[in-house]
């Protein structure tokens, strides 16, 4: 069975607006199925262009998912890598590998997620007028250059 079948989306999508509800912080969860390449360039790939770099606080995270590579990225824009407690995103990226490999994709992301949503909140508070800037439901990856191949 296929990773993303795996993973229950209406919990991981609960999981962001719970933590985005206490934060201005905007968190992202983005699965490439098939994905063989560079998961690193992949993943810078994909926080530009799902808009993950373009918040106004800066404080945007990728969760970035390669089951394929059996692989993730945790990408976070300036604002939060730099405003959070030194070792968190190990701390964050140690716990999401042991729930991986005890193959507990969905209840990996959600403590992530929360964990996440919990340190955002203390560093970035929601404020009064604070609007949701990037979609809440797990986006697919699709790499752009396929679009370059060509056409049978």
């Amino acid at each position: 069975m296929r990773l993303k079948n795996k993973i229950d989306s209406a919990r991981v999508q609960t999981a962001i607006e719970a933590a985005e509800a206490k934060s201005s912080g905007e968190i992202v969860v983005s699965v490439a199925e098939l994905y063989l390449g560079n998961i690193h360039a992949a993943a810078q790939h994909a926080f530009e262009r799902l808009g993950v770099a373009n918040t106004q606080l800066r404080n945007g995270v990728l969760l970035f998912i390669a089951p394929a590579r059996r692989r993730f990225e945790i990408v976070a824009d300036e604002g939060a890598r730099d405003k959070v407690t030194p070792g968190f995103w190990d701390v964050v990226a140690g716990r999401l590998s042991q729930r991986f490999a005890a193959h507990e994709y969905t209840a990996g992301l959600v403590e992530a997620i929360e964990t996440i949503g919990d340190e955002l909140a203390v560093r970035f508070p929601r404020c009064a007028g604070d609007i949701n800037e990037l979609p809440d439901a797990p986006a697919p990856y699709c790499d752009l250059t396929a679009s370059l191949l060509p056409r049978r």
